[in-house]
């Protein structure tokens, strides 16, 4: 393991996990959380994220011009790549999905709109995964905005069947972690 992946594995164990009794986004109890924001509203941890986001990035075929998701986690997600992808000469835009059109101006759905092109390539980003509904919640409303979404890549997947149910709609799934490789001792 590299040393920044390294580094990125014990931020997220030391900032991100608990093991509590939770109730789940998909409403299902666990008796172990991550906080995903932790961890990329951390600055070492979010700049770590947009690197290892961006080397993810290099798994899926032709070029990807965005990367967002649904608002809140994937939104320092989408911003730590943006600036890791600048600083690495090759930028990337990020984009958020609001989970109900703004209220006012315009109504949009999708904030960034204007740094991507019509029909634009992206990937969905999401800091924690376990039924993939959150994931798969944006991939319809980038579709719906016009967007290619060619895959999904999660910072920790819980390995609780997300894995299953996203690849089971022809998406391709990475994760940076997985839930046995934070824990590992």
């Amino acid at each position: 393991m590299s040393s920044e992946r390294e580094e990125l594995r014990q931020i997220i164990r030391q900032l991100s996990y608990e093991e509590r009794e939770v109730t789940l986004a998909s409403g299902r109890k666990s008796n172990f959380y991550f906080d995903g924001k932790q961890t990329t509203l951390h600055p070492r941890g979010a700049l770590l994220v947009g690197k290892a986001f961006l080397a993810e990035l290099a798994h899926f075929s032709g070029p990807i011009q965005g990367v967002g998701g649904l608002t809140l986690g994937a939104d320092p997600i989408a911003t730590a790549v943006a600036i890791a992808s600048s600083l690495a000469d090759s930028p990337v835009p990020g984009f958020i999905i609001r989970k109900e059109p703004k209220g006012h101006g315009t109504g949009q759905w999708l904030e960034g709109r204007k740094n991507l092109p019509a029909g634009a390539r992206v990937v969905i980003v999401e800091d924690v995964l376990t039924t993939g509904g959150s994931a798969l919640k944006a991939v319809d409303r980038a579709r719906e905005e016009g967007l290619e979404v060619v895959g999904i890549i999660t910072l920790v997947d819980r390995q609780e069947g997300g894995r299953e149910i996203v690849e089971a709609t022809g998406l391709s799934l990475r994760s940076v972690f997985t839930k046995a490789e934070i824990t590992a001792a």
